[in-house]
């Protein structure tokens, strides 16, 4: 259980990386500083899971309570019901816990 409190305090600095990450513009200048932050990022999440962190797969699965946190709905032809359509925050397991639901869209 020690270990879980570590990992809730290191997950918001996953979240900010996958933020950054994301916009970081597209131009040569950024390119080394994004490979970087990307080799960085996936160093991190390599350790994480080798003490036994692993992201909750989400997109294009069923909602489940236990491991997702639906904040968004949405009608989608495309998707089927109680489908997730979109991650808005990654949520993690550690061993068979999970520490934090993944928070989703779902489509109705």
């Amino acid at each position: 259980m020690g270990a879980r409190s570590i990992v809730e305090k290191l997950l918001p600095t996953i979240d900010n990386f996958e933020r950054a990450l994301k916009s970081v513009p597209e131009g040569k200048e950024c390119e080394s500083f994004a490979a970087g932050m990307d080799m960085i990022y996936k160093q991190l999440l390599k350790e994480l899971e080798a003490v036994g962190v692993k992201p909750i797969e989400c997109v294009g699965h069923e909602f489940d309570p236990n491991f997702h946190n639906a904040v968004m709905h949405v009608d989608d032809e495309n998707a089927g019901e109680n489908e997730i359509v979109e991650e808005l925050q990654k949520g993690y397991r550690f061993h068979d816990r999970v520490i934090r639901h993944s928070m989703v869209k779902v489509a109705n």
